[in-house]
Parts: C-alpha cells; structure tokens; sequence
C-alpha cells in the first residue's frame, strides 16, 4: 500500500531513482497520513475491526487490490468510488489492523489427535 501511494505520487520506474533517505522520508509521510485516517475512521465508526478475524482482514484487502486494477484497467476512471489513493490507504489500513490483531490475541496451537 505504502510502496504503491509512492509510486503514484512519483511515477512508477522500471529502477531505483531516489536514494534511501528520500524513499524513508516518503514512507513516513505517508504512514503518517494513512494512520491519521485510520484513527479518525476509528473515531467515526467506533472498533468494529477488533472483533473481525484476521482472514477477514486479508479479504478486505484483495477486494481492494482488485478494485485498484480495476480502475487502472479503466485508466483512473471512477464513476462513484473512490480513487486509487484511497483504495492503498485502506490497504495499509487493513494491514495494521491486522498486525495489532496478531499481536494482542493469545495464539492458541491447535493440536490434531
């Protein structure tokens, strides 16, 4: 998500074409950003994603990727949705929600007989 909100600010390029501070620079800015909706979605909606399973998480974010090619396919054309941008927010956004899932729940192994 974060690697493609760079590419569309910058242009995609076949090779590397900023250095490393500038490409960490561009990521920071853009968690910043993409974390900045999240909290206020969450602010908004309340903490319905707590309760979801992680899978639930993966779904969401391959709808999204296949809603990016989507609009890609149709050359940044969008009749009522949103745009490719906000589509890789959510992505990111999915993705934290999932990586805080994964780390506050007790991992139970499941053990076959």
């Amino acid at each position: 998500g974060i690697v493609g909100l760079i590419q569309l600010e910058l242009g995609a390029v076949d090779k590397p074409d900023i250095d490393p501070e500038r490409a960490l620079s561009l990521y920071d800015a853009h968690i910043k950003t993409s974390t900045t909706l999240m909290l206020a979605k969450n602010h908004d909606y309340g903490e319905a994603w707590r309760s979801m399973r992680v899978a639930s998480y993966t779904d969401l974010i391959l709808m999204k990727l296949s809603r990016v090619k989507e609009i890609e396919d149709h050359r940044g054309q969008v009749a009522v949705s949103e745009g490719i941008s906000a589509n890789y927010m959510d992505i990111v956004n999915y993705a934290l929600f999932g990586i805080i899932k994964l780390s506050t729940e007790e991992i139970t192994p499941t053990h076959h007989a």
